[in-house]
């Protein structure tokens, strides 16, 4: 197991077609990671052991992610990965829960609590992915390289020879993009994720997820229904431009923003440090 060799491991099973993996760890209050696009709860590997001090930290993969079963009958949209992390709370039966999540993980946190106000006490978006007005524009912002191959993605045949020649470089110049300093994405993390895109029927589910854009952007019709404190969190060099957050914001009843120096989009990797800080603080405008 890469990282968080501590954690304990375990398949929660929700119904004959949804499965989760998740890993547990720490203790006291109950405290959700909710990971980015194209990633998996390893991409917390780093950030969770710091907020397992003061809270019991389940960090999962989003269905068709990390080691999660594929429905390959899904249509892994927001509305779909949403029910499942709902499934998920209400059959742990977590209360006064906090929610963290970065990138579609960011979004997901926010239309959550918005559809389970009754278990979730404070909720913390990462850099959240509800912005796209085209297919895959987030990650394609990232550099020429990922705005070419991701791209490339939505055109029917060729998209799915591109997804299929994948391999740890081309995901390592993609993924970079959405790093301040790409030098810190790790080899081993990178190579994880690599390993992971082999599972059969993988690359087709993150087609889907892209294909899917539309429905990150309809996110935040439900960011007015928010009743718990919400803390926004920006890395300075995301992807995601100053009026879209501002936006994000000014939609959210009780929020607060913080902008991380010298991060990008995969903040929980480039600076868990600083990260943790902005989590672990609790002041919010009343």
């Amino acid at each position: 197991m890469l990282g968080m060799t501590e954690a304990q491991t375990s398949l929660l099973k929700i119904s004959d077609r949804l499965s989760v993996r998740f890993q547990k760890t720490g203790s006291g209050p109950p405290l959700l990671l909710i990971h980015t696009i194209r990633t998996q709860l390893e991409y917390f590997r780093a950030l969770a052991p710091l907020l397992a001090g003061s809270h019991t930290v389940y960090a999962i993969d989003l269905p068709g992610h990390g080691h999660s079963p594929i429905d390959p009958s899904a249509s892994f949209d927001e509305p779909y990965f949403r029910r499942a992390v709902i499934r998920f709370i209400e059959e742990l039966d977590l209360s006064n829960v906090t929610l963290v999540g970065e990138s579609i993980g960011g979004a997901l946190v926010l239309t959550v609590a918005a559809s389970l106000p009754q278990r979730v006490q404070r909720v913390v978006a990462i850099n959240p992915y509800d912005y796209e007005t085209r297919y895959g524009d987030g990650i394609r912002r990232g550099n020429r390289f990922a705005n070419f191959i991701i791209g490339s993605l939505q055109i029917p045949v060729l998209g799915a020879i591109n997804a299929s020649l994948e391999n740890k470089i081309v995901l390592g110049k993609i993924m970079g993009g959405g790093y301040h300093d790409p030098r810190k994405l790790p080899a081993d993390l990178l190579a994880e994720f690599d390993e992971v895109a082999r599972r059969p029927g993988y690359k087709r589910g993150a087609r889907k997820v892209l294909a899917g854009w539309r429905s990150w952007s309809k996110a935040r019709d439900y960011y007015q229904q928010i009743s718990a404190p919400v803390t926004l969190i920006y890395g300075d060099s995301d992807w995601s431009r100053p009026d879209e957050r501002e936006r994000t914001r000014s939609l959210i009843p009780a929020s607060r923003m913080v902008t991380l120096k010298k991060t990008g989009h995969f903040s929980a990797v480039e600076n868990p440090s600083e990260l943790a800080r902005a989590i672990m603080e609790r002041e919010c405008p009343q």
